[in-house]
């Protein structure tokens, strides 16, 4: 399913930063996990960063991102995920989607339609 869940792409230069954000659809009590993922001009979508909750307690049991430049995080009372972006090069142009696994078994994935990011030099 797609859906409209992120936000904040845009053109930027080279150096500079980005926050993306990315939330909904679903319960809030109930996401797993949030990833991003980013598709480059001819070439194949590519993991970029991903958190994963304890639904119990919400709590964050696990991060990690393709680049230290990248910086995952949520805040829990707006239920959002963002995906801070650091030091940005032209490499770092993509289509930046959000993919969002919620329910009581983790068994509802719901992707965004995406963000265009594009970085010059």
């Amino acid at each position: 399913q797609v859906h409209r869940l992120e936000s904040g792409g845009g053109s930027v230069q080279a150096g500079g930063s980005l926050r993306l954000s990315c939330t909904g659809p679903g319960s809030p009590s109930y996401v797993c996990e949030t990833s991003w993922y980013r598709q480059r001009a001819g070439k194949q979508r590519e993991w970029v960063s991903e958190i994963r909750f304890d639904r119990t307690s919400g709590r964050t049991t696990s991060e990690g991102s393709i680049d230290v430049r990248f910086i995952i995080s949520k805040d829990n009372s707006k239920d959002t995920v963002y995906l801070e972006m650091n030091d940005l090069k032209p490499e770092d142009t993509a289509m930046y989607s959000c993919k969002r696994v919620i329910g009581v078994f983790c068994e509802s994935t719901y992707w965004g339609q995406g963000t265009q990011v594009t970085v010059s030099s």
